[in-house]
């Protein structure tokens, strides 16, 4: 009998010790799947403590190895270890079974609880033939149980007495004995919960119910609750006065000054929406969600405290907002614009604990902080990343000359011709004349009789002139320019001339040298068009017009640098897509009259024209500007 006694004794210590084994083994399996996407898991620990609490020990070992863990808050039993080299996985293996702790993994958080022993399934109760009785002539019920099913009890007294007898909810599992011989139906009923530890009421449907004591309590005072405060809609109000509605997983909650941590645990225990809490959210709310999400039931619940939320594999954390693992880091890319002063836009209230940085190579925004925070800021960067339109400018540039001059006269004189030669008749009247013509022309007129002036001096010359000139020029340029609503375009058409300027430098005393400098300097005449386009949503486009034109004039005197005479002006004006516009007013006009002459005859006038020099010119010039803006998305 020894030996037998001693082999079941060995038998059972191998079949615990199997079991504690199978348990640490999973523990592991688990911590080595987890170390895939947590390498701190296999780091090594170098740590050495004396009578700190197992909490704070197991907390500073995620701390350093930046690990996600929850310890509950019972375990805080004292902890005397040095660890060196150890693996962080091996040192939680070997916690879990030094202090009889069990792990739980949700995603990546790491959760460590007292290990409790799983409750033992009892055996099946052996089904027996159930000694029930019924008299229908007199209602007496009698009943002879021992540790008999509750439920196949109630199910054969329905079946043999005709009357509906039902069970609260919890309570089919549960064993009863009882005997009780030829007693009144409900009497037998009333003593049968009794002596089990329950109780039966009657409903007003003639319905008995079995219940324990404590939740036929609750009943009654939720009923009492229903018919004294039933709301609208058919909403059912919480004990503490919270209000819930649930239809196709669309939520209506109405809390009055409700615990955060109880409206948090009731719609989401409704919604059977997986959680867990880092901490448990302090204070009371006042609300009234009507037909929300449950994400955004959490955001207006949430928001204004130092409280958040994250939805990651599948579970809702949720707890204070520096927890590194409710911070989130996402990637936001414009579509249609560049990133540039953007950050300026974005609402400093909206930026409050929230890192913003400028992604240029990708044209993103990398935004680091809580998750309701990020959102909110995405939500706001997608409404004003619009398409920018595109502007083209087509610009006819017009500028047209006139002149108009007639020069006439003669000159006569003793000396050297200046201009000696025979002169043009052809398209224009410009004859000098030598005394040797002039003699041969006037023998002419004398052998015809009619004039005669003798010999003429050989130094007399003779210079008749007689011009008209006219002139139309026109210059067209159209240059086409593009750029993004409300970015200015601007182009520049212009000539430039170069002077020579001289100057002389002395250089010593004893044997002064004279140094002369020449250098060539440039004077520039431009034509400058500046358009800064804005586009309205009516597909109007206002543009601010800015013209300036510069032109050189007459010289002083020979070699000095040319004048300079500048125009422009500014306007502002609106046109529909693709309309022309003319702008003009950019005109000159330019008239000049000279002459020379003997003093009087000179003045008389057609005589003027003979004995003398006249010279006049007038000239306009008019600069206009067509432009037709097209807008491109």
């Amino acid at each position: 009998m020894r030996q037998i006694f001693i082999i079941l004794l060995l038998v059972g210590s191998t079949a615990l010790v199997a079991q504690k084994t199978d348990r640490f083994d999973a523990i592991r399996t688990q911590l080595d799947t987890l170390s895939k996407v947590e390498p701190g898991l296999l780091e090594e620990v170098e740590i050495s403590v004396s009578d700190l609490s197992l909490n704070e020990f197991l907390t500073a070992i995620a701390q350093a190895h930046k690990l996600n863990v929850s310890v509950s808050g019972n375990i805080n039993q004292p902890v005397t270890n040095d660890f060196s080299d150890a693996k962080v996985i091996d040192v939680f293996v070997y916690v879990c079974k030094e202090y009889d702790l069990d792990m739980e993994i949700v995603g990546s958080i790491i959760s460590f609880m007292k290990y409790e022993k799983p409750i033992e399934i009892p055996k099946p109760v052996v089904a027996r033939k159930l000694n029930i009785k019924f008299n229908q002539a007199n209602q007496f019920l009698s009943v002879d149980l021992k540790k008999d099913s509750l439920h196949r009890v109630v199910k054969e007294i329905t079946e043999v007495s005709g009357i509906n007898v039902i069970l609260s909810p919890g309570l089919d599992d549960m064993v009863v004995s009882a005997y009780i011989q030829k007693r009144p139906f409900k009497n037998t009923l009333d003593k049968l919960a009794f002596a089990n530890g329950l109780e039966t009421k009657k409903s007003t449907d003639n319905f008995f119910i079995i219940s324990k004591p404590e939740e036929n309590k609750v009943v009654n005072k939720n009923n009492a609750r229903r018919n004294n405060q039933s709301g609208k809609n058919g909403i059912t109000p919480d004990p503490q006065g919270l209000k819930i509605e649930i239809k196709d997983g669309i939520i209506t909650v109405d809390a009055n000054n409700v615990p955060i941590k109880d409206i948090i645990v009731a719609v989401s225990e409704k919604l059977e929406k997986n959680y867990f809490l880092f901490n448990d959210p302090t204070g009371n709310a006042t609300l009234y969600v009507e037909n929300a999400k449950y994400e955004e039931f959490m955001t207006y619940l949430l928001n204004g405290t130092d409280y958040t939320h994250k939805f990651e594999n599948n579970v809702y954390l949720i707890g204070k907002r520096q927890l590194e693992r409710l911070r989130t880091t996402q990637l936001f890319q414009m579509q249609n614009r560049t990133i540039e002063s953007v950050m300026d836009i974005i609402p400093a209230e909206m930026k409050k604990g929230l890192e913003i940085k400028e992604f240029v190579e990708l044209n993103s925004l990398v935004l680091t902080g809580s998750y309701p925070n990020v959102v909110e800021v995405q939500e706001f960067l997608k409404s004003i990343d619009k398409i920018v339109p595109v502007v083209l400018i087509d610009v006819l540039i017009v500028n047209v000359n006139k002149n108009k001059g007639i020069s006439t006269g003669i000159s006569a004189g003793f000396g050297e011709n200046p201009n000696p030669g025979t002169g043009n008749v052809l398209p224009e009247l410009n004859v000098n004349l030598d005394p040797n013509k002039l003699m041969d022309i006037f023998g002419g007129f004398s052998g015809a009789g009619l004039l005669n002036l003798g010999k003429v001096n050989s130094e007399f010359y003779l210079s008749i002139q007689a011009l008209e000139q006219n002139g139309l020029l026109k210059t067209k340029s159209t240059p086409r320019l593009a750029t993004i609503n409300g970015h200015e375009a601007n182009t520049t058409i212009g000539t430039t001339e170069y002077y020579l300027e001289t100057s002389n430098s002395v250089i010593g005393t004893q044997n002064p040298q004279n140094i002369q400098t020449r250098t060539y300097k440039s004077v520039s005449a431009d034509l400058s068009i500046t358009i800064k386009p804005i586009v309205s949503g009516d597909e109007q486009v206002t543009l601010e017009i800015e013209v300036s034109q510069s032109d050189f004039t007459a010289k002083i005197e020979p070699g000095a640098p040319p004048g300079n005479v500048t125009r422009s002006f500014n306007s502002v004006i609106r046109v529909k897509n693709e309309e022309m516009i003319l702008l003009g007013g950019l005109e000159e006009k330019t008239t000049s009259e000279s002459g020379k002459g003997l003093p009087l005859i000179s003045r008389i006038p057609i005589i003027k024209w003979i004995f003398g020099r006249r010279e006049k010119s007038k000239s306009k010039t008019k600069l206009e500007i067509f432009i037709i803006p097209t807008i491109i998305y």
